[in-house]
């Protein structure tokens, strides 16, 4: 898929290959860790704080792009050392702060959660360049552009829950970011040691890092490439830790992709990337013996694989069923990888579905029952949207639903979510 395994592009090349589209700069919304992280609903009384938060990005909310284009012209005019912390480019940049408000709105009295989601944005921040010191000059603009544009809401009382609201953000973010730095370097350099063009708009590409790079299959990293500089977008491993230490992508080129075009019709051996830090817990539980459901479409197929020899890798013998969806055959780019698995493992099966994807979820339900299955979900949004409705309605709760994608998480506020 285009996240943390999800194939949605946006005019500037929301390109990624499953997980949410990583952005650049602040608030671009790293997916909360493996945002199959629970979601508990909200609070059945928010705090004061909460609901003067809640009610300023109402009314700001159709005035969003206004808004949050404001809030960036404050911070450069005023700022302008900050400036070169961003891409060239700000169109999707502004959309990204706005939903990422919005999360932290939505979860403010769920600590949780939002502390895993803010976690995730101060360590990925590093890679920008992002230190301590900057924090003050954003809360600075976020404040003046809100008081600007929920002037019919904005008083005393809802500046003073703000400032305490960012201030808590900030801090939980750059402790992240202090804890991260002692663990592992802000990026790492990846050099393309392979590429293979499967179609005419999917290529698999194989990465060695300039140094060890732990990750857990199921999960996914963020990347930039020496033609878009500062241009971030997350891609799912493709197979679990391998002992030779390569990193394998799926990446399907999408209209108007920067990162995903440069990657598939541009990369080749030789050309050096740079990789933040891995990302998602879209991952394994070895200590259970549950089935694992996994439905991918697309290019979601590629942490699916990983979540496969990751199986095989601890010698379990756990069910492990396998939807693998795609518009047309050709678009099954990676069957024939995912057959060879299954005449390998008796525990697996792989089952092609090829339509539209409006009848995706429909062939999850005529199999089962899947009650005693953690199901895996990684596929454009649309088909996260339909399938999780499909996995609910055959009984496995939102708890034991995993996926990887932002903008999911902000939807299911207030349900019984992911």
């Amino acid at each position: 898929m285009d996240a943390p395994t999800t194939t949605a592009a946006d005019s500037n090349g929301t390109d990624s290959n499953g997980a949410a589209d990583a952005g650049s700069g602040w608030f671009a919304p790293t997916p909360p860790a493996g945002s199959e992280v629970t979601l508990s609903p909200p609070a059945a009384r928010p705090s004061p704080d909460a609901l003067r938060v809640r009610r300023t990005l109402a009314v700001v909310e159709p005035v969003a792009d206004r808004a949050t284009s404001y809030f960036y012209a404050l911070l450069f005019v005023r700022y302008p050392d900050l400036r070169p912390l961003f891409p060239p480019a700000m169109d999707t940049q502004r959309d990204r702060l706005f939903k990422a408000l919005l999360t932290a709105a939505e979860h403010m009295d769920t600590p949780d959660v939002l502390q895993e989601y803010l976690r995730q944005l101060g360590s990925g921040h590093r890679k920008y360049g992002t230190q301590a010191a900057h924090y003050p000059a954003v809360g600075e603009a976020l404040i003046g552009a809100l008081a600007r544009y929920a002037e019919a809401v904005w008083d005393p009382e809802t500046e003073a829950a703000w400032v305490r609201t960012y201030t808590k953000i900030s801090q939980v973010m750059i402790d992240a970011a202090a804890e991260s730095e002692l663990r592992s370097p802000a990026w790492w350099h990846a050099e393309v040691v392979a590429h293979d063009l499967r179609t005419s708009d999917i290529a698999v590409v194989t990465l060695r890092p300039d140094q060890p790079y732990p990750f857990l299959a199921g999960q996914y990293t963020s990347l930039e490439t020496p033609w878009w500089p500062r241009i971030w977008r997350h891609y799912s491993f493709a197979a679990a830790p391998r002992a030779d230490g390569l990193l394998t992508l799926h990446v399907k080129a999408v209209p108007a992709g920067w990162v995903s075009n440069a990657l598939v019709h541009r990369a080749r051996p030789g050309d050096v990337l740079r990789l933040g830090p891995p990302s998602g817990s879209m991952t394994v539980d070895h200590t259970t013996d549950s089935g694992l459901l996994c439905i991918g479409g697309g290019t979601g197929i590629a942490p699916i694989k990983a979540l496969v020899e990751d199986v095989a890798e601890h010698g379990e013998r756990r069910p492990v069923e396998v939807f693998y969806g795609a518009r047309t055959d050709y678009d099954l780019y990676d069957i024939d990888t995912m057959m060879r698995l299954q005449r390998s493992h008796s525990w697996l099966s792989v089952r092609p579905v090829v339509d539209d994807r409006s009848q995706f979820p429909d062939a999850v339900r005529q199999f089962g029952p899947w009650t005693a299955y953690d199901a895996y979900l990684s596929g454009p949004p649309g088909m996260i949207r339909s399938g999780l409705d499909a996995l609910r309605t055959v009984g496995i709760p939102g708890s034991r639903i995993r996926h990887d994608s932002i903008e999911e998480l902000v939807a299911a506020g207030g349900q019984d979510g992911p």
